[in-house]
């Protein structure tokens, strides 16, 4: 009998592609899309309504069974009400990876034992690899789509019945495919890096939630005012923007003080940082015990940073060999050995 995998459908080139290349592969393929809709307090709706009628095309085109399961109430009692907790504390949170863990990747495990597949799939750029019996975690061969970043929190259990068929192609290999398919999303463009917020995080917050924070001080590391922000949630590490302050130089913010609903903003070179504590953590592959010398990334996109990496209790210190500019807490850190993901975390503070 033919293996049955179960793939998320997003509605965009990537998924599409995956799916047909299980097709092509030989397995049964059924697909699952994930609906949300929501309606904010000022009367804003935010849904993926466009992304799922394009993945029911796609599932049309390529003759698979679908599914569409309404995910809305799990995605703002997880997503964003972290979403919105972590920035009015002012941390920098990163949805991508509380979804994968909590809700996309859940709901594809539970929905593949209940029609009992045998695999799961999903459109990243990612690969798995098996060695001596245990599964590893590896960056994508197109390195400038890799999605390994977001996925470090996924378990030895689920790696072993994982399937990232756009691991070994590059972007532009998979954007031919689609055209030479004729898949109606091969136009399509790229999606955003977070999918319900289509413009910038800011608007979202305050379309969310009705008077978000409060307007406090900009002052500068020693004190001195320079100007009111319009609550802290709607700033983060490192930005340069619209901050509304002149001091003869370009300004960034270098710290928030929740407590006292305080920016502090430097100029640039003073935002570098060599250590970092890194805590609620995750290892796809096996504990690290010992201190290791490993690579690590701070941010999506950002370049993997060669560091020492000192495990504690419950945290671990992180010791990079070239200071690191805007260490954001909140964040995800996330710890390489050449392309496998040793393991990862959020940042809780840098230094």
């Amino acid at each position: 009998m033919r293996k049955k995998v179960l793939i998320a459908l997003s509605g965009g080139v990537d998924s599409a592609v995956s799916a047909y290349l299980l097709c092509k592969a030989g397995f049964e393929v059924e697909a699952l899309t994930m609906r949300f809709c929501f309606t904010t307090k000022k009367g804003s709706i935010y849904s993926n309504d466009q992304a799922v009628g394009d993945a029911v095309e796609v599932a049309k085109r390529l003759k698979i069974a679908h599914t569409v399961t309404d995910v809305t109430n799990q995605m703002q009692k997880i997503v964003i009400h972290n979403f919105v907790s972590e920035y009015s504390r002012g941390r920098t949170p990163n949805p991508c990876v509380l979804c994968n863990e909590r809700i996309k990747f859940a709901l594809l495990f539970k929905l593949a034992k209940k029609n009992k597949a045998d695999y799961i799939a999903t459109g990243h750029y990612a690969r798995i690899i098996k060695k001596s019996g245990r599964f590893y975690l590896a960056t994508a061969t197109d390195y400038r789509k890799d999605q390994s970043y977001f996925l470090y929190r996924l378990s030895q259990d689920k790696l072993s019945k994982i399937i990232f068929p756009l691991g070994q192609l590059s972007k532009q290999r998979v954007r031919r495919l689609a055209s030479q398919l004729r898949l109606p999303v091969a136009q399509k463009k790229d999606s955003q890096e977070i999918c319900f917020i289509p413009n910038s995080y800011q608007d979202f917050l305050k379309n969310y939630v009705d008077g978000l924070g409060k307007p406090g001080l900009i002052v500068d590391t020693k004190g001195k005012i320079l100007g009111r922000h319009q609550g802290i949630a709607f700033y983060t590490i490192g930005q340069r923007n619209r901050l509304g302050v002149s001091c003869g130089f370009p300004v960034y913010v270098k710290k928030i003080d929740a407590q006292k609903n305080t920016l502090i903003v430097s100029a640039r070179e003073n935002l570098f940082s060599k250590k970092m504590l890194v805590r609620n953590l995750a290892y796809p592959s096996g504990q690290l015990n010992e201190p290791a010398y490993l690579g690590v990334r701070i941010r999506y996109g950002s370049p993997i940073s060669p560091a020492w990496v000192y495990p504690l209790k419950k945290a671990v210190r992180v010791v990079f060999v070239q200071q690191q500019f805007a260490v954001t807490p909140g964040q995800s850190a996330v710890f390489y050995l050449n392309n496998i993901v040793i393991g990862g975390g959020i940042i809780d503070s840098a230094r």
